[in-house]
Protein backbone atom coordinates (compact mmCIF):
# COMPACT_ATOMS: atom_id res chain seq x y z
CA UNK A 1 0.00 0.00 0.00
CA UNK A 2 1.34 3.85 -1.00
CA UNK A 3 2.05 5.55 2.03
CA UNK A 4 -0.33 8.33 1.21
CA UNK A 5 -3.02 6.11 0.87
CA UNK A 6 -2.08 4.53 5.01
CA UNK A 7 -1.53 7.78 5.41
CA UNK A 8 -5.14 8.92 5.07
CA UNK A 9 -6.44 6.10 6.28
CA UNK A 10 -4.79 6.07 9.85
CA UNK A 11 -5.36 9.92 10.44
CA UNK A 12 -9.24 9.25 8.98
CA UNK A 13 -9.61 6.42 11.84
CA UNK A 14 -7.78 8.81 14.62
CA UNK A 15 -9.64 12.37 13.87
CA UNK A 16 -13.04 9.82 14.38
CA UNK A 17 -12.23 8.46 17.66
CA UNK A 18 -11.24 11.81 18.40
CA UNK A 19 -14.09 13.35 18.09
CA UNK A 20 -15.96 10.87 19.94
CA UNK A 21 -13.47 10.89 23.00
CA UNK A 22 -13.70 14.93 22.79
CA UNK A 23 -17.56 14.24 22.79
CA UNK A 24 -17.24 11.14 25.91
CA UNK A 25 -15.16 14.42 27.59
CA UNK A 26 -17.57 17.16 27.36
CA UNK A 27 -20.49 14.73 28.59
CA UNK A 28 -19.14 14.58 31.89
CA UNK A 29 -18.05 17.82 32.37
CA UNK A 30 -21.39 18.97 31.44
CA UNK A 31 -22.66 16.49 33.66
CA UNK A 32 -21.12 17.47 36.08
CA UNK A 33 -21.52 20.84 36.03
CA UNK A 34 -25.15 20.41 36.57
CA UNK A 35 -24.75 19.18 39.93
CA UNK A 36 -25.64 21.21 42.36
CA UNK A 37 -22.51 20.70 43.98
CA UNK A 38 -20.71 21.78 41.33
CA UNK A 39 -21.65 25.62 42.36
CA UNK A 40 -20.97 25.12 45.83
CA UNK A 41 -17.28 23.58 45.79
CA UNK A 42 -16.25 25.80 42.86
CA UNK A 43 -15.83 23.07 40.45
CA UNK A 44 -17.77 24.41 37.46
CA UNK A 45 -14.96 26.20 36.08
CA UNK A 46 -12.67 23.88 37.08
CA UNK A 47 -14.15 21.23 35.60
CA UNK A 48 -13.69 23.17 32.17
CA UNK A 49 -9.83 23.94 32.75
CA UNK A 50 -9.94 20.20 33.48
CA UNK A 51 -11.33 19.40 30.27
CA UNK A 52 -9.06 21.98 28.52
CA UNK A 53 -6.32 20.24 29.86
CA UNK A 54 -6.85 17.10 28.98
CA UNK A 55 -6.48 17.91 25.10
CA UNK A 56 -3.80 20.57 25.51
CA UNK A 57 -5.41 23.89 24.54
CA UNK A 58 -5.37 25.64 27.78
CA UNK A 59 -3.10 27.96 25.94
CA UNK A 60 -5.10 28.46 22.58
CA UNK A 61 -8.15 28.73 24.72
CA UNK A 62 -6.77 31.87 26.69
CA UNK A 63 -5.44 33.68 23.88
CA UNK A 64 -9.01 33.72 22.27
CA UNK A 65 -11.33 33.83 25.52
CA UNK A 66 -9.71 34.37 28.63
CA UNK A 67 -11.22 33.30 31.44
CA UNK A 68 -12.88 29.63 31.61
CA UNK A 69 -16.68 29.70 30.99
CA UNK A 70 -18.48 26.99 30.49
CA UNK A 71 -20.74 28.37 27.27
CA UNK A 72 -17.08 29.99 25.80
CA UNK A 73 -15.54 26.24 26.61
CA UNK A 74 -18.14 24.27 24.64
CA UNK A 75 -18.10 26.60 22.01
CA UNK A 76 -14.48 26.57 21.47
CA UNK A 77 -14.57 22.70 21.98
CA UNK A 78 -17.55 21.98 19.71
CA UNK A 79 -17.91 24.22 16.72
CA UNK A 80 -14.70 26.47 16.23
CA UNK A 81 -13.39 25.93 13.09
CA UNK A 82 -10.21 27.87 14.05
CA UNK A 83 -9.48 24.61 16.74
CA UNK A 84 -7.91 21.95 15.50
CA UNK A 85 -9.03 19.65 18.16
CA UNK A 86 -12.95 20.63 18.24
CA UNK A 87 -15.52 18.18 17.36
CA UNK A 88 -16.23 19.99 13.93
CA UNK A 89 -12.60 20.23 12.89
CA UNK A 90 -11.86 16.32 14.07
CA UNK A 91 -15.09 15.38 11.93
CA UNK A 92 -13.88 17.77 8.82
CA UNK A 93 -10.49 16.17 8.51
CA UNK A 94 -11.85 12.59 8.98
CA UNK A 95 -14.09 13.16 6.25
CA UNK A 96 -11.10 15.45 3.98
CA UNK A 97 -9.09 11.97 4.56
CA UNK A 98 -11.88 9.46 3.88
CA UNK A 99 -12.15 11.83 0.32
CA UNK A 100 -8.47 11.03 -0.28
CA UNK A 101 -9.09 7.24 -0.81
CA UNK A 102 -12.42 7.03 -1.65
CA UNK A 103 -11.47 4.25 -3.46
CA UNK A 104 -9.84 2.43 -0.89
CA UNK A 105 -12.80 2.52 0.96
CA UNK A 106 -16.32 0.84 0.63
CA UNK A 107 -19.26 2.85 -0.13
CA UNK A 108 -20.93 2.99 3.06
CA UNK A 109 -17.82 3.69 5.26
CA UNK A 110 -17.45 6.78 2.57
CA UNK A 111 -21.02 7.87 3.25
CA UNK A 112 -20.86 7.58 6.35
CA UNK A 113 -18.41 9.63 7.19
CA UNK A 114 -19.73 12.24 4.58
CA UNK A 115 -23.06 12.35 5.77
CA UNK A 116 -22.12 13.00 9.29
CA UNK A 117 -20.02 15.41 8.07
CA UNK A 118 -22.68 17.46 6.42
CA UNK A 119 -25.09 17.03 9.14
CA UNK A 120 -22.90 18.24 11.68
CA UNK A 121 -22.07 21.31 9.03
CA UNK A 122 -25.67 22.50 8.57
CA UNK A 123 -26.33 21.97 12.49
CA UNK A 124 -24.61 25.16 13.70
CA UNK A 125 -23.39 25.92 17.37
CA UNK A 126 -27.02 25.85 18.34
CA UNK A 127 -27.16 22.24 18.90
CA UNK A 128 -25.26 22.74 22.16
CA UNK A 129 -27.99 25.38 23.25
CA UNK A 130 -31.32 25.05 25.33
CA UNK A 131 -30.64 22.26 27.26
CA UNK A 132 -29.61 19.88 23.63
CA UNK A 133 -25.94 19.83 24.65
CA UNK A 134 -26.23 15.48 25.98
CA UNK A 135 -27.92 14.72 22.82
CA UNK A 136 -25.35 16.44 20.37
CA UNK A 137 -22.40 14.32 22.49
CA UNK A 138 -24.99 11.28 22.16
CA UNK A 139 -25.08 11.69 18.20
CA UNK A 140 -21.31 11.98 17.88
CA UNK A 141 -20.55 9.27 19.75
CA UNK A 142 -23.21 7.35 17.65
CA UNK A 143 -21.63 8.37 14.71
CA UNK A 144 -18.48 7.17 15.33
CA UNK A 145 -19.63 3.65 16.68
CA UNK A 146 -21.24 3.58 13.48
CA UNK A 147 -18.31 4.67 11.27
CA UNK A 148 -16.34 1.86 12.90
CA UNK A 149 -19.38 -0.92 12.46
CA UNK A 150 -19.58 -0.41 8.95
CA UNK A 151 -15.70 -0.32 8.54
CA UNK A 152 -15.57 -3.61 10.38
CA UNK A 153 -18.91 -5.10 8.26
CA UNK A 154 -17.51 -4.22 4.93
CA UNK A 155 -13.92 -3.81 4.48
CA UNK A 156 -11.41 -6.62 3.63
CA UNK A 157 -9.11 -7.33 6.05
CA UNK A 158 -5.98 -5.86 4.62
CA UNK A 159 -3.37 -3.27 5.38
CA UNK A 160 -6.70 -0.90 4.53
CA UNK A 161 -8.51 -1.72 7.95
CA UNK A 162 -5.26 -2.22 9.60
CA UNK A 163 -4.07 1.45 9.63
CA UNK A 164 -7.06 2.29 10.31
CA UNK A 165 -7.40 0.08 13.21
CA UNK A 166 -4.51 1.34 14.41
CA UNK A 167 -5.22 4.64 14.23
CA UNK A 168 -8.14 4.49 16.27
CA UNK A 169 -6.68 2.27 19.34
CA UNK A 170 -3.49 4.36 19.37
CA UNK A 171 -5.98 7.89 19.75
CA UNK A 172 -7.58 5.61 22.19
CA UNK A 173 -4.66 5.28 24.18
CA UNK A 174 -3.45 8.29 24.52
CA UNK A 175 -7.08 9.98 25.38
CA UNK A 176 -7.71 7.36 28.59
CA UNK A 177 -4.67 7.86 30.05
CA UNK A 178 -4.56 11.70 29.60
CA UNK A 179 -8.33 11.17 30.75
CA UNK A 180 -7.90 9.43 33.63
CA UNK A 181 -4.84 11.23 34.63
CA UNK A 182 -6.72 14.83 34.86
CA UNK A 183 -9.83 13.23 36.13
CA UNK A 184 -8.16 11.01 38.95
CA UNK A 185 -6.82 13.54 40.84
CA UNK A 186 -9.49 16.25 40.24
CA UNK A 187 -12.12 13.95 41.66
CA UNK A 188 -9.78 12.26 44.33
CA UNK A 189 -9.32 15.22 47.32
CA UNK A 190 -12.86 15.35 47.79
CA UNK A 191 -12.97 15.65 51.56
CA UNK A 192 -15.61 17.65 52.92
CA UNK A 193 -19.80 16.02 53.52
CA UNK A 194 -20.94 17.44 50.72
CA UNK A 195 -17.84 15.98 48.12
CA UNK A 196 -18.33 12.65 50.08
CA UNK A 197 -22.30 13.02 49.60
CA UNK A 198 -21.42 13.49 45.75
CA UNK A 199 -18.48 10.98 45.40
CA UNK A 200 -20.41 8.33 44.27
CA UNK A 201 -22.43 10.27 41.14
CA UNK A 202 -19.35 11.52 40.31
CA UNK A 203 -17.10 8.25 39.71
CA UNK A 204 -19.93 7.09 38.06
CA UNK A 205 -20.28 9.81 35.94
CA UNK A 206 -16.56 9.41 35.07
CA UNK A 207 -17.75 5.41 34.76
CA UNK A 208 -20.13 6.01 32.34
CA UNK A 209 -18.11 8.50 29.79
CA UNK A 210 -15.83 5.94 29.36
CA UNK A 211 -18.98 3.26 28.80
CA UNK A 212 -17.54 1.66 31.77
CA UNK A 213 -20.17 1.52 34.54
CA UNK A 214 -21.82 -1.84 33.68
CA UNK A 215 -18.54 -3.79 33.45
CA UNK A 216 -17.69 -2.10 37.03
CA UNK A 217 -20.74 -3.36 38.04
CA UNK A 218 -20.00 -6.81 36.61
CA UNK A 219 -16.74 -6.92 37.60
CA UNK A 220 -16.44 -5.80 41.15
CA UNK A 221 -20.31 -5.69 42.17
CA UNK A 222 -19.75 -3.35 45.17
CA UNK A 223 -18.74 -0.07 45.77
CA UNK A 224 -17.03 2.13 43.17
CA UNK A 225 -13.60 3.60 44.15
CA UNK A 226 -10.57 4.79 42.78
CA UNK A 227 -8.09 2.10 43.07
CA UNK A 228 -10.55 -0.40 41.05
CA UNK A 229 -11.72 2.69 38.56
CA UNK A 230 -7.78 2.70 37.71
CA UNK A 231 -7.43 -0.76 37.32
CA UNK A 232 -10.33 -1.27 35.19
CA UNK A 233 -9.27 1.69 32.64
CA UNK A 234 -5.52 0.78 32.95
CA UNK A 235 -5.36 -3.37 33.31
CA UNK A 236 -8.18 -5.04 32.23
CA UNK A 237 -7.68 -6.77 29.41
CA UNK A 238 -11.32 -7.20 28.72
CA UNK A 239 -12.20 -3.54 29.01
CA UNK A 240 -12.31 -2.33 25.39
CA UNK A 241 -11.01 1.24 26.53
CA UNK A 242 -8.38 0.56 28.52
CA UNK A 243 -4.79 1.19 28.14
CA UNK A 244 -4.13 -3.09 27.88
CA UNK A 245 -6.81 -3.25 25.60
CA UNK A 246 -5.34 -0.49 23.40
CA UNK A 247 -1.77 -2.02 23.37
CA UNK A 248 -3.31 -5.69 22.67
CA UNK A 249 -4.54 -3.78 19.16
CA UNK A 250 -1.88 -2.00 18.55
CA UNK A 251 0.48 -4.63 19.03
CA UNK A 252 -1.72 -6.94 16.73
CA UNK A 253 -2.10 -4.41 14.03
CA UNK A 254 1.42 -3.18 13.88
CA UNK A 255 2.60 -7.37 13.37
CA UNK A 256 0.21 -7.34 10.42
CA UNK A 257 1.79 -4.45 8.95
CA UNK A 258 5.29 -5.25 9.37
CA UNK A 259 8.31 -4.17 6.93
CA UNK A 260 12.02 -3.93 6.75
CA UNK A 261 12.31 -0.96 9.04
CA UNK A 262 9.56 -1.38 11.74
CA UNK A 263 11.22 -4.00 13.78
CA UNK A 264 12.22 -1.20 16.52
CA UNK A 265 8.50 0.32 16.54
CA UNK A 266 7.01 -3.26 17.06
CA UNK A 267 9.91 -3.57 20.21
CA UNK A 268 8.79 -0.36 21.88
CA UNK A 269 5.09 -1.25 21.63
CA UNK A 270 5.49 -5.03 22.95
CA UNK A 271 7.67 -3.45 25.44
CA UNK A 272 4.91 -1.36 26.35
CA UNK A 273 2.38 -4.05 25.94
CA UNK A 274 3.95 -6.48 28.44
CA UNK A 275 4.48 -3.28 31.34
CA UNK A 276 0.52 -3.46 31.03
CA UNK A 277 0.14 -7.14 30.69
CA UNK A 278 2.64 -8.09 33.60
CA UNK A 279 1.69 -5.04 35.25
CA UNK A 280 0.17 -4.72 39.19
CA UNK A 281 -1.65 -1.71 40.52
CA UNK A 282 0.26 -1.87 43.42
CA UNK A 283 3.06 -0.91 42.04
CA UNK A 284 1.34 1.33 39.61
CA UNK A 285 0.09 3.56 42.73
CA UNK A 286 4.19 3.14 44.27
CA UNK A 287 5.71 5.12 41.15
CA UNK A 288 3.04 7.44 41.12
CA UNK A 289 -0.52 7.34 39.11
CA UNK A 290 0.95 10.62 37.46
CA UNK A 291 3.79 9.69 37.01
CA UNK A 292 3.02 5.45 35.43
CA UNK A 293 0.55 8.01 33.25
CA UNK A 294 2.72 10.64 31.41
CA UNK A 295 5.39 8.50 30.90
CA UNK A 296 2.44 6.40 29.20
CA UNK A 297 1.28 9.45 26.93
CA UNK A 298 4.98 10.05 26.13
CA UNK A 299 5.77 6.56 24.55
CA UNK A 300 2.42 6.48 22.97
CA UNK A 301 3.70 10.13 21.43
CA UNK A 302 6.52 7.61 20.46
CA UNK A 303 5.13 4.86 18.85
CA UNK A 304 2.70 7.65 16.62
CA UNK A 305 6.55 9.16 15.67
CA UNK A 306 8.09 6.13 14.75
CA UNK A 307 4.98 4.93 13.01
CA UNK A 308 5.16 7.57 10.46
CA UNK A 309 8.66 7.08 9.65
CA UNK A 310 8.06 3.39 9.43
CA UNK A 311 4.79 3.27 7.32
CA UNK A 312 3.04 7.26 6.63
CA UNK A 313 4.31 10.28 5.49
CA UNK A 314 5.93 12.27 8.40
CA UNK A 315 4.07 15.35 8.88
CA UNK A 316 2.19 16.78 12.14
CA UNK A 317 -1.44 16.74 12.38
Amino acid sequence: MLSRTADHLYWMARYTERAENLARLLDITHRMSLMPTAAVRGDDAAGWSAALAIISMQEAYAAKHGAVEQASAMRFLCFDAQNPSSIWSCLRSARENAHAVRGTLTGEVWETLNASWIKLRDAGPGVIENGRAGEFFDWVKFRSHLSRGVMLGTMLRDEGLWFARLGTFLERADFTARFLDVKYHQLLPAVDNIAEASDYYQWSALLRSVSGFEMYRKIYRDLITPWRVSELLILRDDMPRSLRHCMNEVCENLEKLRNRSSSETERRAGELHAMLHYGRMDSIFEQGLHEFLTRFVARIADLADRIADDFLIPKLH
